[in-house]
């Protein structure tokens, strides 16, 4: 494969593209100075990831050779499976008698059904299994990841879409079914290449396994991710479970989550890799629950994981899959959904096949080059679509002084011994991050995560032309903490934020204030932050973040020359927009921000790296605004990453 170095496309351009068509859906509330960043020197030397593979592709099909509605898993099988039952994990209700009828078989003889596409080589290969969320049962979604297939097999992977047609349709709570069916898939491989009578004998690293899942199926392959470390079904411990495969990573496209509830709680997934992907555009799971799962991911055995979250301006749920397409309501769905607005779906396709493989490529084959595309999508410009994105990342190697979720005092933080500190604030509180809607009446509709809210104006009430010393956030290192985690030049300062709108109103004069440490707005700037009062002359939001030393040297950076500093992104999914019945019309997604203490070396050659003791957030350069904050903390690259 050749290889050729990326060099980012500057942010305007994504922006702009966004802004062309933004009247075929409502007004977006952007001007290109909203979004233009200082980038940092940035590229990305690294093969294109969705560059055809050296191995030639074969395609075969699996499962039970007897199916009555579709002709390639009856008379195309080149390897028959057993059926297995699942009718402790899928009810089919009221609907059971119909369902049967039509597929010719119950829950507790489902087939085992895939279509496979596989490299001609010695191997062993990695595997990769990809599930189908709902969808019509009789619109067989299965084929729809045929463009993952070829892809991926050319590259030197094993890929199966997994044929889950016949849970599909007008059934419910059957998501920890799907996860279950993924892991008896894995099963099934492992006969296959125990078998001499196989293409896939001895040709497969079970070592290294991934699992795909969209919609229903991305919060599928969480379960079959905590499946697969349990001994027992959690709703009922009679089904054993003895799985114990070498998953190390999943994806989730468009996921739905919480679903599944075991003992009413979402269930909790750890040690894996994660990589999940949204469209602002989804006219089906119209929140990005993935984010969930995202929050809830722990790392905790020392081994080295990552996880990485990007939200795509423009693309929708349906056209992740070729079968499904831009009609993400059905048939009828150009009566509901405003399709004009949406990002061409091969577009949307590329997007995909760009971060699946080069996900893949970093979880399966320990291949860093790619790293740098999850941390901070400008890296790859030049590769994806001219549409806007938001990423979050987090490594196993990140330790928080700050992530806002263990208690309600706002001045203590999440190592032990930090403290935190507000100077001229008119908004400081913590409080959940929410989802733009929920998807079922029952399922809550926050992000199931804590964050913090911070609203300044530097600005003197009764002079308007008088402008106050900036205001600022402080987060305090206690002594011996910078040495404990061996913090160095080496190490990264880590955060997540987004610009909100509203404003606080101007702070009382200088030495007005009671308390410094205090919210110094006033009454009627503190109303007007609680009312998130719209101020349409607000400016691009833009901060520094200034480290001081044990030996009190500061050096500060400019946050922009890191990542997008972004307001929420104004989203209408639906033709009228009184027929939207969301709680709000974007969706609240911080971007993460990575910030070698190597650069402020460079910004104060006499700052000490091994020693922080202050962090600080200040409001210098955008003189009024509020911003949303989260896990602040530091991290260490580990080797190759």
């Amino acid at each position: 494969m050749s290889r050729r170095r990326v060099f980012p496309m500057p942010a305007l351009a994504f922006v702009a593209a966004a802004v062309t068509v933004s009247g075929c859906y409502g007004p977006l509330r952007l001007t290109p100075s909203d979004h233009t960043t200082v980038l940092a020197e940035q590229s990305l030397d690294a093969d294109h990831p969705t560059l055809p593979g050296p191995y030639r592709v074969s395609r075969l099909y699996y499962g039970s050779g007897t199916d009555r509605r579709r002709p390639e898993y009856r008379d195309s099988v080149s390897i028959v499976t057993e059926t297995v039952d699942a009718s402790k994990l899928v009810s089919l209700g009221e609907s059971a008698k119909e369902r049967n009828g039509y597929w010719g078989f119950t829950p507790k003889e489902f087939p085992i059904n895939g279509r496979a596409w596989y490299p001609e080589g010695e191997g062993p290969f990695p595997l990769v299994l990809i599930v189908h969320g709902n969808h019509d049962m009789r619109d067989f979604s299965d084929p729809g990841y045929g463009y993952l297939g070829e892809l991926l097999a050319s590259r030197g992977y094993v890929f199966a879409s997994v044929d889950m047609n016949f849970i599909n349709g007008g059934i419910r709570n059957e998501n920890d079914g799907r996860g279950w069916f993924l892991l008896k898939h894995i099963d099934a491989f492992k006969e296959f290449a125990a078998d001499e009578a196989t293409p896939f004998h001895g040709k497969i690293d079970f070592d290294r396994i991934a699992l795909i899942g969209h919609s229903r199926g991305g919060e599928a392959v969480g379960h079959a991710a905590a499946f697969n470390r349990l001994s027992r079904y959690p709703d009922d411990a009679s089904l054993a479970f003895d799985f114990n495969h070498g998953i190390r990573a999943i994806i989730a496209i468009a996921p739905v989550d919480g679903q599944y509830l075991p003992t009413g709680r979402f269930v909790p997934v750890e040690n894996v890799n994660y990589m999940v992907f949204h469209g602002s555009h989804d006219g089906d799971v119209t929140s990005f629950h993935g984010l969930r799962l995202y929050n809830r991911l722990s790392f905790t055995d020392n081994g080295d994981y990552f996880k990485t979250a990007i939200y795509m301006y423009r693309a929708n749920h349906g056209q992740w899959n070729t079968v499904w397409g831009n009609k993400d309501n059905g048939p009828r769905s150009a009566r509901r959904l405003d399709l004009r607005g949406l990002i061409d779906g091969e577009a949307q396709r590329e997007f995909g096949k760009i971060y699946i493989s080069a996900f893949l490529e970093t979880t399966l084959r320990d291949n860093p080059d790619y790293m740098p595309m999850f941390r901070d999508h400008r890296v790859i410009g030049g590769w994806l679509p001219e549409t806007m994105y938001i990423t979050q990342f987090e490594s196993s190697g990140f330790r928080p002084l700050a992530s806002f979720e263990e208690d309600i005092d706002l001045t203590t933080g999440t190592a032990p011994g930090v403290t935190l500190r507000g100077d001229s604030l008119g908004t400081w509180r913590e409080n959940l991050l929410d989802l733009r809607s929920r998807n079922r009446p029952t399922t809550s509709s926050s992000q199931d995560n804590n964050a913090l809210w911070l609203g300044w104006n530097n600005r003197v009430a009764g002079d308007e032309d008088a402008v106050g010393t900036p205001a600022s956030y402080s987060i305090a290192l206690p002594d011996g903490l910078a040495a404990e985690w061996s913090l160095s030049a080496a190490s990264h300062l880590d955060l997540q934020l987004g610009a909100v709108e509203g404003r606080p109103g101007p702070r009382r004069p200088d030495g007005d204030d009671a308390d410094a440490g205090a919210p110094s707005g006033g009454e009627d700037a503190a109303e007007d932050s609680r009312d998130d009062v719209r101020d349409e002359d607000d400016e691009p939001v833009d901060l520094s973040v200034v480290v001081t030393d044990a030996n009190g040297e500061s050096a500060s950076v400019r946050l922009s020359a890191y990542g997008p500093i972004r307001r929420p992104l104004e989203t209408v999914v639906r033709r009228r927009n009184d027929a939207e019945s969301f709680d709000n019309q974007w969706e609240l997604v911080l971007q993460s921000f990575s910030l070698p203490l190597a650069d402020f070396v460079e910004a104060n050659p006499s700052f000490d790296p091994a020693t922080p003791r202050e962090i600080r957030l200040l409001f210098d350069h955008t003189v009024a605004g509020t911003v949303v904050v989260d896990d602040i903390g530091f991290s260490e690259r580990r080797p190759g990453r």
